[in-house]
Formats: C-alpha cells, sequence, structure tokens
C-alpha cells in the first residue's frame, strides 16, 4: 500500500479548490463537512476517510480514485474494477450512508474470502469461512449438509431421530 501523505493531499486539494474558484467555507459547504475540519485536512493535520475524500471529489467533480491515492488510501497500481466498484457504491444516491458502509463491508469480507482482501496475495489457509475441498457440499450438491465423512462416505454430523 501506498505510504501516507496528507500533506501532498491537503496541497493537491487546495490547488483543485482554487483552480474550481471555490472558496474554503464553498468546498465544505458543498463536501458536507466542516470548514475547519476542511482546513486542517488541506494543511495537512488530518487524514480524511474514504467517504470525506469522495464527497469532497464531488464536490470539485474530480476523480475519487485520485485523492484515494494522494491520500495513501490507494495504490495507484491498485485494480482498477475494485476501484469503481467502491466509488459506484459510494456514489449512489439512493443509498443512505450506513448502507453504503455495509454494502463495503460485505464487498470487502468477499474479496478477503477469494484472496484479494487489502494486503492479501494469497487465499489465507483457514481463514472462517473458507470453503475447503469436500466440505462445501455432499454428493447430491446439497449444501445445508455439514458433517465430516466417514471413509465410507456416510455422514457422520448430527443425525434426525423420529420425531424430529
Amino acid at each position: 500500500m501506498a505510504s501516507l501523505n496528507v500533506g501532498n493531499l491537503g496541497e493537491y486539494l487546495r490547488e483543485q479548490r482554487r483552480n474550481a474558484q471555490l472558496s474554503l467555507r464553498q468546498l465544505a459547504d458543498a463536501a458536507g463537512v466542516s470548514n475547519p475540519y476542511l482546513s486542517q485536512i488541506e494543511r495537512g493535520l488530518r487524514k480524511p476517510s474514504a467517504e470525506v475524500l469522495q464527497q469532497v471529489a464531488k464536490a470539485l467533480r474530480i476523480s475519487a480514485e485520485t485523492l484515494y491515492v494522494r491520500a495513501g488510501i490507494l495504490d495507484a497500481e491498485r485494480d482498477r474494477d475494485e476501484v469503481e466498484t467502491r466509488a459506484v457504491l459510494l456514489a449512489d444516491p439512493s443509498l443512505n450512508e450506513r448502507q453504503k458502509q455495509v454494502l463495503l463491508q460485505i464487498y470487502e469480507s468477499f474479496r478477503k474470502e477469494n484472496g484479494f482482501g487489502v494486503g492479501v496475495s494469497e487465499p489465507e489457509a483457514g481463514a472462517e469461512g473458507e470453503e475447503r475441498p469436500g466440505s462445501a457440499e455432499d454428493d447430491t450438491g446439497d449444501t445445508t449438509a455439514r458433517g465430516t465423512r466417514t471413509a465410507g462416505g456416510s455422514d457422520a454430523g448430527p443425525r434426525r431421530t423420529a420425531g424430529q
């Protein structure tokens, strides 16, 4: 992951704000953040969240991905599909902020499960929820039977008894 360079981000934001001919207060209002907080970001004193960066990028009409890279949240070489997926989720006006964060958490958990999580280059053996050969489904394709198989192929999991 890229090293954190909040000062560089702040200088870049200030330059973009001035190019857009916006005052600090105007940009803060448009992005939905406080004026002092935005000032601290521009001066390199605060590291904003990805959500705040997305809001600022939208207000400046620039790429959120560019801000993520400058803030050290993303590597410049990171998979573009992942970045675009996150940007689309964050920009969807039909979702509230809590829903966006939940979707991003689910998305990230699936990526980790498949070996593409942040900082994960290979699937982690034994990770919770990871499927292992022979444990996901039985011979009939039934994914609900999760017991341990015996050498004869029978299921050693919980047994149903009469009356259940």
